[in-house]
């Protein structure tokens, strides 16, 4: 799996997720420190990534585009740290995988996750 890395992810955890042989790019290594999280979107889309981030405006993007990739998952947790957050990714990415392949947000909390398929269909009422 592909992923790309937001700037509240630490290098730590990528170094982790590389050693377990996933395929991961931060932007803090591209250059794109400043990238607006809709260029962010759309970087991670035209290079099949998943987005790995704190930012909770790209469930909001999401649902406003209505798009069906890329898949992102979201970090909700009180601890933050790599010792709190790395293990925790990589339990959701082994029950999970699938979904990613297939296009979902999924929201790591301190208590479990959340889970949706793509797109995201707002409510009209």
């Amino acid at each position: 799996m592909r992923f790309l890395a937001d700037m509240g992810v630490s290098m730590t955890t990528v170094s982790a997720l590389r050693e377990a042989g996933e395929e991961v790019v931060h932007l803090r290594e591209e250059g794109l420190i400043k990238l607006p999280d809709d260029r962010i979107l759309a970087k991670a889309k035209q290079e099949q990534r998943v987005v790995l981030t704190f930012d909770l405006d790209f469930g909001e993007l999401l649902a406003a585009t209505g798009g069906a990739t890329p898949s992102v998952v979201l970090f909700r947790m009180r601890n933050q740290t790599p010792a709190a957050v790395t293990p925790r990714l990589f339990r959701v990415l082994k029950a999970c995988r699938t979904a990613l392949e297939a296009g979902a947000i999924i929201i790591v909390e301190d208590e479990g996750y959340r889970l949706r398929y793509l797109p995201i269909h707002r409510d009209t009422a």
